[in-house]
């Protein structure tokens, strides 16, 4: 555990060609290390459903599928399995395991209604061209996200969320934990 609180720091990108995007960096305040690990999956476990407020939410895994796949199985827990593993709207008690087993792994999120409907379209590009796809889909959906917690990061791609009500959102979703929520310094 580190002396000080973890931090999670919220600010706006400029990712060219009208993409906006907001990045969150989970970071121990004063060595700037990510943190990840078990708290880190705590964490990162209230702030995606959290972003999502309520709407329908996926995890897209694309990478090492096979693994990912057997962890999934292996747990019980129910997954589309299509191009992509997509698990829709994780149980809140089994989001923490997903997020610290799979923290390796570059995988996405997504919210909106679109979920439910299916996106067939999204999950074979995903499948072929990992991340990059969410670049043409995210406009369909609250936000895509691109997780890649082993080094501390979520970034979001959204035609809806700035930065201050990713933070609003974050800071309500992460009350009761002990965790910062701040624009960086």
């Amino acid at each position: 555990m580190p002396e000080s609180s973890p931090r999670l720091e919220v600010e706006s990108l400029d990712l060219g060609m009208g993409v906006r995007g907001v990045l969150l960096e989970l970071i121990e305040p004063q060595t700037r290390a990510p943190i990840t690990g078990p708290e880190a999956a705590r964490i990162w476990a209230a702030v995606v459903p959290g972003l999502a407020a309520g709407e329908p939410w996926a995890l897209d895994f694309f990478a090492h599928l096979d693994r990912v796949r057997d962890f999934l199985r292996g747990r019980g827990i129910f997954f589309r399995d299509s191009e992509i593993a997509v698990v829709e709207n994780p149980q809140t008690e089994i989001l923490p395991g997903i997020i610290e087993r799979l923290e390796g792994e570059t995988f996405g999120v997504r919210a909106g209604a679109a979920v439910t409907a299916g996106d067939m379209a999204l999950e074979g590009a995903l499948g072929h061209r990992g991340v990059d796809a969410y670049q043409e889909a995210y406009s369909r959906y609250s936000f895509c996200a691109v997780c890649d917690f082993e080094n501390g990061f979520l970034t979001v791609l959204s035609g809806q969320l700035w930065a201050s009500e990713v933070i609003r959102r974050v800071r309500a979703a992460l009350e009761g934990l002990q965790v910062e929520v701040a624009r960086p310094e």
